[in-house]
């Protein structure tokens, strides 16, 4: 009897063992997963210049497809992505956006664009579409830096000449706006992330940051001058 109670003794033991490494070697891998999530988020930066070296179509589309990830309001999924890796094409949008001098070494490129005539539950054209092709940009920004790509968000909409202008370059439908063109490549050089956390931007529950108070602003603005 005493060999059973020994025996039965030692298999909870070893049971027990053998949970307490199953759950330390899963809580290991959460934490792993965590780090090199956060870790991607806080050490990605905006790289204005590259090498040569092209970005395969199988980077690029993996890129729309972490960008097709993001959230988006009522499931509208209002964005379309123009892949840009034409060498000429490029100089053409660098034409197009003069500012966009970041587009004369990448050796590739993505317009990201949305379609405002969605309709909303309401049947209304919805408003949200920049706010989904946002976070899509955002995704896609973060996803080029964990392939080792170097990316950085050139904004089109809403100023109306560069809209024009990207979308006669690329040929857009008259339905899709241009909100942004990602310029990609594989960084020259080594850029800092800089760091931009401020905790004096971090209220709880109540929003008391410093300035003028909506009331207040009323009152001074009542009876204008202007």
């Amino acid at each position: 009897m005493n060999k059973y109670k020994i025996l039965s003794f030692f298999l909870a033991i070893a049971l027990l063992v053998a949970e307490v490494r199953l759950f330390m070697g899963n809580n290991a891998q959460e934490v792993s997963t965590s780090e090199a999530v956060f870790q991607n988020i806080l050490t990605r930066s905006s790289i204005r210049e590259y090498t040569a070296a092209p970005v395969s179509r199988t980077m690029l589309d993996s890129l729309c497809r972490a960008a097709m990830a993001a959230p988006t309001a009522m499931d509208k999924r209002p964005w379309k992505f123009v892949v840009i890796d034409d060498k000429a094409m490029l100089q053409e949008l660098t034409k197009a956006l003069p500012y966009a001098q970041a587009l004369k070494t990448a050796p590739a490129a993505i317009a990201v664009c949305g379609d405002p005539t969605l309709m909303d539950k309401e049947h209304k054209p919805t408003e949200w579409w920049v706010e989904d092709c946002s976070a899509a940009t955002e995704n896609m920004l973060l996803a080029a830096h964990s392939l080792g790509l170097g990316a950085v968000w050139l904004g089109v909409y809403p100023a109306e000449t560069p809209v024009a202008s990207v979308s006669s370059t690329l040929k857009l439908p008259s339905n899709l706006k241009p909100l942004c063109i990602v310029a990609l490549g594989h960084p020259k050089g080594d850029a800092q992330p800089k760091n931009k956390y401020a905790k004096d931007n971090i209220r709880y529950n109540v929003g008391d940051f410093p300035g003028a108070q909506a009331g207040e602003e009323e009152e001074s603005t009542e009876g204008g001058g202007f």
